[in-house]
């Protein structure tokens, strides 16, 4: 958890909101007793996605799949073959 005054929130948005983006929650507070008046969440936080087959280990593409495609095969891809 992140705090900062209003003054520092207002300095440093740009930076309180990428915390938040990343699921820091961000508190903003005032007064000299520094009194918590708000709260800076993000509403879906930023999560990167992979596909499922990338995080398979182990996973190799075998060299049949970079040869080319058989003469029926291709004709079906162009339509002549409907």
């Amino acid at each position: 958890m992140i705090t900062a005054t209003i003054f520092e929130a207002k300095t440093n948005l740009s930076e309180l909101v990428k915390s938040a983006q990343r699921g820091e929650t961000v508190i903003i507070t005032s007064g000299r007793d520094k009194t918590p008046v708000a709260r800076l969440e993000a509403m879906h936080p930023v999560r990167k996605k992979r596909l499922g087959a990338l995080e398979t280990p182990g996973f190799v593409l075998p060299d049949a799949f970079f040869e080319p495609l058989p003469e029926e095969e291709l004709k079906l891809w162009s339509g002549e073959g409907e």
